[in-house]
Formats: structure tokens, C-alpha cells, sequence
């Protein structure tokens, strides 16, 4: 095929324009784009969207900024939740415990640790006595804390902090 001077120039320009639409999607695709938000929630409205993730394997995973413990896992719930974004019957919810008062370090937090997965902030600590059973009989309160949720049932709960192994395994075995 013969182009002339003024096709190929308008064929370069197209093709750069083809390679930056590739490296924007690839970019949110595989770095998915980051909350830059954090929601506030009371328990019921918790309660509701673990009801609403349907024909889903939904990880609830209860942790703060201040416990050593939860941070120290977050990298490896991250490495999870990348490997499974592209399955839509995967979903990752992070809930914060920190205090309202605290919102903008847990946005700083979410910014420095690159969290991909969903974050909301419980709202609810007077309450905690009374929704904790709801989520737990046996949770004494104590994080991190990790819930598995299959169609809205909960499947498995995991008190103290997980191992990336131990995470993976959990998914496995449910993620069908």
C-alpha cells in the first residue's frame, strides 16, 4: 500500500495517539487507580454492602493505622488484591477502625501504602460492643481482623494478623 507524505504524517500522529490511549489504560489497569476518598460508614450501612456483594468472595479485613499488626499485613492483602482484580467474583474491602478525627491520616496512609483495595472508615466505636457479635460472637475486638463473605454469608473468620500464605489459601479454597 502507497501512503503519501500527508497520509503517513497523519498515520504517525494517530499511532501516537494510539500509544498514549494504550499507556493510560494500561496505567489504570494495572496500577488501579487509588481512593483518593474515604468513605464514612455506621455498622448497618457495612452490614448492607456486604449483603449487596453477590455471587462474590468478599475479604473484610478490620484494621487501623496505629496497629503494628495490620500494617505489617496490608502489603501482602495488597499483593492479593492486584493478583485477583481482574476476577469479578473477587472483591477486598478494607475497613478502618481509626477514629474520625483521624480520617486524613488514614488518606495520608492509604496515599503512602499505594492501597488499591476499597476503604471505609467505621464511624462506630460507641456501638462496638454491640456490632462486633453482630460481625463475630468469638471477635473479643482485638485487630486485624479478616472476614470472608460468599453471596453475603460469612465463610471463615481469621482473628490476628495473616500470613500472604495463609491469605491465598483462605481464597483459594473459597474463590470458585
Amino acid at each position: 500500500m502507497i501512503f503519501t507524505a500527508k497520509g503517513c504524517i497523519l498515520l504517525i500522529l494517530s499511532m501516537k495517539d494510539l500509544i498514549k490511549i494504550f499507556v493510560l489504560f494500561f496505567f489504570c489497569t494495572v496500577f488501579k487507580a487509588q481512593q483518593t476518598s474515604v468513605s464514612v460508614v455506621k455498622y448497618e450501612d457495612l452490614e448492607k454492602r456486604i449483603q449487596q456483594e453477590k455471587n462474590k468472595l468478599l475479604v473484610v479485613n478490620f484494621w487501623s493505622t496505629t496497629c503494628g499488626p495490620c500494617v505489617k499485613e496490608m502489603p501482602y492483602f495488597m499483593e492479593v488484591n492486584h493478583k485477583n482484580a481482574g476476577n469479578p467474583k473477587f472483591k477486598m474491602l478494607l475497613v478502618s477502625l481509626d477514629r474520625l478525627a483521624d480520617k486524613e491520616r488514614v488518606l495520608k496512609f492509604m496515599k503512602n501504602k499505594s492501597l488499591t483495595a476499597e476503604v471505609v472508615l467505621l464511624d462506630d466505636i460507641k456501638r462496638m460492643n454491640t456490632w462486633i457479635p453482630k460481625f463475630e460472637k468469638d471477635w473479643d475486638g482485638n485487630i486485624p481482623v479478616t472476614l470472608f463473605y460468599k453471596n453475603g454469608e460469612k465463610i471463615h473468620f481469621n482473628d490476628g494478623e495473616m500470613s500472604k500464605e495463609e491469605l491465598e489459601k483462605t481464597i483459594a479454597e473459597n474463590l470458585q
